[in-house]
């Protein structure tokens, strides 16, 4: 193979080793089963300190219903404790492996 041919395919080879690898982001289903609307939802890292945003924002989960989470923060974290509020102002706390579990069932 000529040198010519060969160039591009190196300089692909090249770009590829540098571009630094992204973390895919962390989707999981959220099934709201419990007897109350979720009013807020976060998921915060195990080892982050404080709570993020609040998931949901304007947004409530009606009981019975479930939808997709997707969080997109670029860490390759899989453990997170995640924070309900429900309507009625009673909140729960859990932490789960959202990567093996790949979904999160809130019940009462």
């Amino acid at each position: 193979m000529s040198l010519q041919r060969l160039l591009p395919v190196l300089t692909l080879s090249l770009l590829a080793t540098a571009i630094p690898a992204q973390a895919d982001d962390l989707v999981f289903m959220l099934d709201n089963q419990s007897s109350y609307s979720i009013v807020e939802f976060y998921a915060s890292p195990s080892d982050v300190g404080n709570w993020e945003d609040d998931i949901l924002g304007t947004d409530v989960m009606a009981s019975g219903d479930s939808g997709r989470v997707t969080i997109a923060d670029g860490r390759e974290q899989c453990e997170y404790d995640l924070r309900i509020v429900f309507e009625d102002g009673d909140v729960t706390e859990d932490t789960t492996d959202l990567c093996e579990t790949g979904s999160y069932t809130v019940t009462d």
